[in-house]
């Protein structure tokens, strides 16, 4: 028995010498090696190898014209692409060429062989002479087949399948259809959802006037019957029958095309001459392509809507005018918008990029290092003097993101706030103390009647809330300006015993019982002394002045894992749930707190920044009758 002849066309001699010398003749071919397009059309009319291997990028003509030219003869060997290039669409092409099988280099000799020989096994029924067979004779040729027909559909399930363009697996789909069952043309008919008539999305070898205005109603049509029925028809008959006028066909296949477990449309092949019959196996390979068709049309959709989701989401952000970052959990960089690359100057190749390579700022890099699912908000101040208010946030299964709000104009407006306010309290302690001092020279300068004495009660009481306002908006405003840097390891159970020393007079004289609940062995917290006593006794005070005489006021304390936790519990008439979203604002005071009440409604406000400050949390649970607590939360300080 001769050897196989095989034509290697390869422009590059390296690869070509290995491909005859090491794979090919070892393996017991006869192998011609040529290295261009012209020499191998020449070469394959004069040899008639059995098999031809192409290279891709070959030049004049390409290896691609190649495949097309030869598998466009009548009798013609199987052709085998390689190519350095794996893309989707290379792939597409080959089979539109008529080509066997598609490699992509490197690759092992083994594969290569094994698509030879498969090459080949498909090729040697076609080379054989008409006689007369036996029946295990045309049982192989039969096995034969069937193998060929597996094959081709694996090549062309491994290549739908892999498509995401929507027109594209479309175009595919019936393209393979014909190719696989011989037919003269195919054609895919979805549903027109506004009429509900079939139209032709795809179709090979139809005139593109005629599929353009193609329209089958779904009523009386065989198209129609199989939606409906969701079963194949298959047609096979001597005399055309009329699909549609000047639509005439001997033979036809349609297969119902499901997707998500409804039928959306058909596909179809068919012969319009007679002689070209179609068979049931020729129907099992449809249904094959028909879920095949299904699978990569419903991957279609799917990629192109998390594409157009993608797209969008890139459109948001870009336009959005807060800074937007978002790393993995090895922080590398993920998300980065415009105004995120304006801010930190950063242009080039960001993406995957551990996030420290391309942003120096301190604040940043230190928020993004915490762990844990707690948010974590900082300013941070850029070096052109904008000042970015960061909040980090943890995204289960992603990573972290951090959203950066532009507040430079707003932290001058805070400065000029707070220079008029601290101004203005300066200015006014001097007249206070004077109308405070001659109160006193009032007293005594002789005696006073009844009305006399309550109207200096009356200015006494009005200065010394005045005076209050002034000392709280001054504290307000170094504690906001971050003035009280000075911090050391405090005990809070000491700090919490003194402030409610302070405030035993004012709770017996009101009858109210004092409850307290202060571990020794708390750990310390890293704070401002000073501070952290007037956010403890701000609470009591508070919770003092609106208890009802007779009731409770409890403050404790207690650690968990690496903070302390402090509560105040009072039994007053608790906060309305209106109220509560503001009982932290400057000036804000219950709306069931009696006008004669005093107070300044900053007592609270002073309490949120001390807490802040501390990078601490503070909130309130209040029920109507029942008391109200405040929660505080404060990070423990590290070491001894």
């Amino acid at each position: 028995m001769s050897q196989p002849l095989i034509l290697l066309v390869d422009d590059d001699p390296d690869i070509r010498q290995f491909l005859e010398r090491r794979v090919l003749v070892p393996a017991g071919y006869s192998v011609r090696a040529v290295e261009d397009g012209k020499s191998a059309l020449t070469l394959a009319k004069e040899l008639h190898p059995d098999l031809v291997v192409v290279d891709y990028q070959l030049p004049g003509p390409s290896g691609l014209e190649l495949a097309r030219r030869l598998c466009a003869e009548p009798a013609h060997p199987p052709v085998i692409l390689i190519s350095m290039e794996s893309a989707e669409g290379l792939v597409l092409e080959a089979m539109r060429a008529g080509a066997s099988d598609f490699l992509t280099l490197p690759f092992e000799a083994e594969l290569l062989l094994a698509a030879v020989g498969r090459a080949l096994a498909r090729q040697r029924p076609w080379q054989a002479p008409a006689q007369s067979q036996s029946e295990p004779e045309s049982a192989t040729d039969d096995l034969q087949r069937r193998l060929r027909e597996l094959e081709a559909l694996t090549l062309v399930g491994r290549t739908l399948t892999a498509l995401l363009d929507h027109s594209d697996v479309l175009t595919a789909v019936v393209e393979a259809a014909v190719r696989l069952t011989g037919a003269e043309e195919g054609s895919l008919l979805l549903i027109d959802n506004d009429t509900g008539d079939l139209y032709m999305r795809a179709s090979k070898n139809f005139d593109d006037e005629f599929a353009r205005a193609f329209r089958l109603p779904v009523d009386d049509s065989l198209a129609g019957q199989v939606l409906e029925s969701g079963e194949p028809v298959l047609l096979d008959e001597r005399t055309p029958q009329k699909i549609k006028t000047a639509y005439l066909v001997h033979s036809l296949i349609y297969v119902p095309l499901r997707v998500r477990g409804r039928t959306i449309g058909v596909l179809g092949v068919d012969n319009r001459q007679a002689g070209a019959s179609l068979t049931r196996q020729d129907v099992s390979i449809m249904v094959a392509m028909a879920d095949y068709a299904a699978i990569a049309i419903e991957n279609a959709r799917l990629f192109s809507s998390s594409e157009a989701q993608r797209r969008k989401m890139e459109t948001i952000l870009a336009r959005v005018e807060n800074g937007v970052i978002v790393v993995d959990p090895e922080n590398r960089l993920l998300i980065m918008n415009r105004s995120a690359r304006e801010a930190f100057g950063v242009d080039g190749e960001w993406p995957g990029r551990p996030v420290s390579d391309i942003i120096k700022e301190p604040k940043l890099l230190s928020m993004l290092r915490i762990s844990g699912k707690v948010p974590k908000r900082e300013e941070v101040e850029l070096g052109d003097g904008r000042v970015f208010s960061a909040q980090r946030t943890p995204i289960e299964g992603i990573g972290q993101a951090i959203v950066m709000q532009d507040i430079t104009h707003l932290k001058e407006l805070d400065r000029i706030k707070s220079d008029f306010v601290t101004a203005v309290s300066h200015d006014l302690r001097s007249p206070l103390t004077a109308i405070l001092g001659y109160i006193e020279l009032i007293q005594r300068a002789g005696q006073l009647n009844a009305q006399q004495a309550e109207f200096i009660r009356r200015v006494q009481l009005s200065v010394g809330q005045i005076t209050d306002l002034v000392s709280n908006l001054l504290d307000l405003g170094r504690i906001e300006a971050g003035l009280d840097t000075a911090k050391e390891k405090t005990p809070v159970s000491v700090l919490a015993r003194y402030a409610l020393e302070s405030i035993r007079g004012s709770a017996s004289n009101k009858g109210l019982q004092l409850q307290s609940d202060l571990p020794d062995d708390l750990p310390l917290v890293m704070g401002a002394p000073i501070r952290l006593r007037q956010m403890i006794g701000n609470l009591l005070d508070n919770a003092i002045k609106y208890t009802p005489p007779g009731g409770q006021v409890r403050i404790e304390a207690n650690s968990e894992g690496d903070q302390i936790i402090l509560r105040v519990h009072d039994s007053g008439p608790g906060v309305p749930p209106a109220d509560q979203p503001y009982l932290f604002d400057k000036f804000f005071r219950g709306s069931n707190v009696p006008q004669d009440l005093p107070g300044t409604g900053l007592g609270l406000s002073i309490v949120k920044s001390i807490v802040d400050n501390h990078d601490g949390r503070i909130w309130v649970d209040s029920v109507a009758g029942q008391g109200t607590t405040f929660t505080i939360v404060l990070p423990i300080s590290e070491g001894p």
